[in-house]
């Protein structure tokens, strides 16, 4: 009785037989697989990076992301601090994955349409101009107006973690516009990065890194497969870009973009394929015959292949850059040391006017322009209240926001704008929430009969 129920269980062709192991790896897959997650962990790191700070432990806490290391290759040397790898090395994985959502989107997703991409796109840079804009109107003449482009960021984690909060009473409509908006987004913070905070170019490190991103793409036209190579090719790019003045988080863009969208494997020879294998005689053993395993061993790459490599390489980096990434770049520069902290009206004022304000009136005005002039479609569930108030949320700007303020500002400032981010993030979280739910109950109150 009991062989046939487990046979019967095996019989789904959906699944696979359990182990016991599987009752630790499901939880854990499903945590993974729940984007909110991810939230909550860079919360938690947000916490215990101000929380280290201030604490006993506080000269320790700095001390370890001053700590150098580095490599070493014969005359070749390149050393630098523990947060300096953590923002340029580890970070590029970050921007990386971002690349990857933004081209998937573009060939496969909602931005492939036009009109539809047209909304998220417009609202991305009205989300950008009009903050940076005012922010630029508020420090006219400080040195601090340097860091207009650390008002420019959407926090993609905290605003799914937000709208996660809500459950399913908001339309899927907005959650699709804001993750479409926070790409668009991020690749623009990425773009105000290379241009805006660079340093002088050097032309041969340039060279360098050209004559590597033409090699990644050279072995992707031969079919090479092994993500290894890829690895190596994608570390010299980075080396040369980092040496070239140009910020070497650059680089996860650049090869993210050149990532194919196009399956190996179509879904007719998969079919063959595995209806090869399963012609396989019942009763005979699979490592006993060669050609057997042959065909399970093909049939595996198959089923791997596909999936083009731009979802393969989303699918494997995702959970890393969530949930270690994300929190480890938190846990090294959300601390700040209150005890003794100057905080300035008009530098930590205009951080937060620009994010909690500047941030919904560019994101709905751009919006409305682009309807109006027949650029982009709204779909009838997204209103406008809800727009506006999804703009709203938009003013969480804190992974960006503090990545670019690390670039623009001394040490001896960057306190102090960290305040300021913190404060316009919280702010930002707590009016987008409430009036997110405010107008959905509003628009559920109207929807009923009378």
């Amino acid at each position: 009785m009991t062989e046939k129920l487990k046979e019967k269980k095996c019989d789904n062709y959906q699944s696979m037989p359990n182990e016991l192991i599987d009752w630790l790896n499901k939880p854990l897959g499903q945590f993974l697989r729940i984007e909110t997650a991810a939230a909550a962990v860079l919360l938690l790191s947000t916490i215990l990076a101000m929380l280290l700070a201030n604490s006993p432990w506080s000269s320790q806490y700095f001390a370890l992301w001053q700590i150098e290391f580095g490599i070493a290759m014969g005359q070749f040397e390149f050393r630098m601090p523990l947060g300096d790898w953590i923002n340029d090395a580890v970070m590029t994985l970050f921007f990386f994955l971002v690349s990857l959502e933004l081209k998937r989107e573009l060939v496969l997703g909602e931005l492939r349409h036009p009109r539809e991409a047209m909304l998220s796109v417009s609202a991305a840079i009205g989300g950008m101009l009009v903050p940076a804009t005012i922010y630029l109107l508020l420090l006219d003449g400080e040195p601090a107006a340097h860091g207009w482009g650390m008002v420019m960021a959407t926090d993609t984690a905290f605003v799914i973690g937000c709208l996660a909060l809500m459950g399913k009473n908001i339309p899927l409509q907005l959650r699709v516009f804001l993750l479409s908006l926070a790409i668009v987004d991020d690749i623009g913070a990425i773009l105000v990065v290379a241009i805006g905070y660079g340093d002088a170019l050097n032309y041969q490190a340039l060279l360098v890194a050209l004559i590597a991103f033409l090699a990644v793409r050279g072995m992707a036209i031969l079919g090479i497969r092994n993500l290894m190579l890829y690895f190596i090719v994608g570390s010299i790019a980075w080396f040369a870009i980092e040496h070239s003045g140009i910020h070497p988080t650059v680089t996860g863009v650049i090869l993210g973009l050149m990532t194919p969208t196009i399956k190996w494997v179509n879904e007719e020879r998969l079919q063959k394929i595995f209806k090869h294998v399963v012609t396989h005689p019942q009763g005979q053993d699979w490592s006993g015959d060669i050609q057997a395993r042959m065909a399970l061993s093909t049939a595996a790459a198959a089923a791997r292949e596909a999936l083009s490599p731009v979802e393969r390489l989303e699918i494997l980096l995702h959970p890393w850059v969530g949930f270690v990434v994300m929190p480890l770049f938190a846990l090294a520069n959300a601390g700040v040391r209150l005890d003794g902290l100057e905080v300035t009206a008009l530098l930590t004022g205009g951080i937060v006017i620009s994010l909690v304000a500047g941030k919904p009136l560019g994101i709905a005005l751009f919006s409305w322009l682009a309807v109006r002039l027949h650029l982009a479609l709204r779909p009838k569930e997204l209103t406008w209240p809800l727009l506006w108030a999804g703009g709203c949320l938009c003013g969480i700007g804190f992974t960006m926001a503090l990545f670019i303020a690390g670039l623009a500002f001394a040490p001896a400032d960057v306190n102090e704008v960290k305040v300021g981010i913190l404060a316009a993030s919280l702010i930002s979280a707590a009016i987008g929430l409430l009036l997110i739910k405010l107008t959905v109950l509003f628009q559920k109150q109207k929807e009923q009969p009378k």
